[in-house]
């Protein structure tokens, strides 16, 4: 029987004055009354810990502890706090006010706070915290002892790279952004928390650079969280998809990492990151279009080898988007385009094909998205074993029993591994949804129908936004200075300044004169730079 049926067969009187402890905001002063309405809140729940502790105390008080198991850190309960607690009484059997002997005696935990109100009490309950009671007391104090379960900080199995570090987030929000500090060792930046999803309460937290980022950026952070009015936020994608500047279109406008060294570069550059507890995936905030084929490593090799690999990334991405719709356009309208030896080949190959090119193409780029959906839904030792036996037995197939060509075989599984290179999974999923509509109008208008889609796409990525800055920035609009960090990555040496978009409030990001020079020439440098200093002075 719930409590709210419970009441209904007391009688009037009693059943309003129970009503009213439980709905009451502040903390009553009987330990017995406060015990029983945490054990009614919570429907006395086997996992919800109460201790009762009676100390030699003059008169003696009741004290009991509070916590949910599962959620705290023991031996920090156990072999700290009960123990600090007792000593503490017993230097100081004189003082009445039992809280306030807690409060200087207790070291053993991090923080110590008071709350006179439930609302709190019961948040930080379940967030972790242990809750002490006294009787004859009106509040609570609360201490930090969370802990529990986690899991370890491992490698990123998304966002895997030769150099750098191995390290990853987690589902803790404390050990994400200790993550990142670690690598910023700057009391500038700074860390807001809140809670967010009503029934959830997840916790939240934005981190920035303070005296770097644009103060606009940070109050439109702020009050688009402000207005999350969610039930529940159980991954960052819930805040990803209500702060967004478009939320119905095909392209991320908000980019996430699994890497503390990645959000460590972006907060550099004048950028907001989310942190949402229960999951690794950080929200980074603006983004903008060309940072999807950009990865931490880029930044710890050399410039050509890091501008090679970038403009790979970006061919494939093309590939990936419009590789069968040119097939398709080839072979039913632009014959002429292909060798004759080749239109030989595939002509004879085609003969014995019962359909045109674009079904073709559409028969077997929902087969390979099924295989692909197939081998990342099963367990890691299967699907791989689906994945590539499905390709076999399937491209093999298809091709004897003469319902697809085999070089559309090849250009449908060039194209599917094409868009593996993308580094960022958002983007390649949006590739892999525009590729039929391309294959489409490919096949009714040709290459006049590939050239109209392209410009479309191009119209509407210039008119997103992301928190305000353009989707295509730095090449439209047009900044100078940025265009040594997009497809070309220009030297380490080179990086001045800090984005312009993002209008910094110190745009200066390193000194000058960080080019590296013979030593011959670095020792005139140095000598004309300790002639200046002598005239100067």
């Amino acid at each position: 029987m719930s409590y709210r049926k419970f009441l209904k067969k007391m009688k009037p009187k009693e059943q309003r004055k129970d009503l009213e402890k439980v709905e009451q905001k502040s903390i009553g002063t009987s330990i017995t009354e406060n015990l029983n309405i945490i054990k009614q809140k919570t429907g006395n729940s086997p996992d919800i810990i109460i201790r009762m502790l009676t100390f030699s105390h003059d008169p003696e008080v009741s004290t009991a502890i509070v916590h949910v198991d599962g959620l705290v850190d023991n031996p920090t309960i156990n072999e700290f706090l009960v123990q600090s607690m007792e000593d503490s009484v017993q230097e100081k059997l004189e003082e009445k006010d039992l809280f306030k002997v807690f409060s200087e005696k207790v070291v053993a935990v991090s923080s110590l706070e008071t709350l006179k109100d439930w609302d709190s009490l019961f948040l930080a309950l379940l967030s972790g915290d242990t809750v002490i009671l006294a009787d004859g007391k009106n509040e609570a104090l609360i201490a930090s002892t969370r802990g529990g379960e986690r899991r370890l900080v491992e490698q990123s199995d998304s966002e895997i790279t030769l150099r750098g570090s191995k390290e990853g987030f987690t589902e803790s929000i404390n050990t994400n952004t200790a993550l990142v500090r670690r690598i910023i060792k700057n009391p500038n930046l700074w860390v807001e928390s809140m809670n967010l999803g009503k029934q959830t309460n997840t916790d939240l937290s934005i981190m920035y650079i303070n005296g770097i980022v644009d103060t606009d950026i940070v109050k439109e952070v702020r009050q688009r969280l402000a207005r999350v009015n969610l039930d529940a936020i159980l991954d960052s994608g819930y805040i990803e998809q209500v702060i967004e500047d478009e939320s119905s279109g095909l392209f991320p406008t908000i980019t996430h990492t699994e890497r503390p060294d990645a959000v460590a570069g972006n907060l550099l550059e004048g950028r907001v990151a989310i942190f949402v507890s229960g999951t690794p995936h950080v929200l980074i905030v603006p983004a903008v279009m060309i940072q999807f084929f950009q990865t931490p490593e880029d930044y710890y090799v050399r410039f050509p080898i890091s501008t090679l690999i970038r403009m790979l990334r970006v061919f494939m991405f093309l590939i990936s988007l419009i590789g069968p719709a040119f097939y398709v356009a080839v072979t039913t309208f632009h014959q002429e385009m292909i060798p004759t030896d080749l239109l030989v080949i595939i002509a004879s190959q085609t003969e014995s094909v019962p359909f045109p090119a674009i079904v073709e193409a559409l028969i077997m780029e929902v087969t390979f998205e099924i295989l692909r959906e197939a081998g990342l839904r099963m367990p890691n030792k299967i699907s791989a074993t689906i994945s590539i036996v499905g390709a076999l037995v399937i491209g093999q197939g298809v091709i004897q029993a003469g319902i697809v060509s085999p070089a559309m075989v090849i250009v449908v599984a060039t194209t599917a591994i094409a868009s593996l290179a993308t580094p960022n999974y958002d983007i390649a999923i949006s590739a892999r949804l525009l590729r039929f509509a391309f294959m489409l109008s490919a096949a009714i208008a040709g290459f006049y129908g590939i050239i109209l889609g392209l410009i479309m796409l191009i119209v509407h990525l210039a008119s997103l936004r992301s928190f305000g800055i353009p989707y295509l920035t730095p090449l439209a609009p047009l900044e100078w200075k940025s265009l040594k960090d997009t497809i070309i990555r220009g030297p380490i040496w080179s990086f001045n300044e800090r984005p312009e978009s993002l209008h910094p409030q110190n745009p200066v990001r390193q000194g000058k004169n960080q080019k590296p020079l013979p030593p011959l020439k670095r020792r005139m440098v140095r000598a004309d730079t300790k002639e200046g200093d002598k005239n100067e002075s």
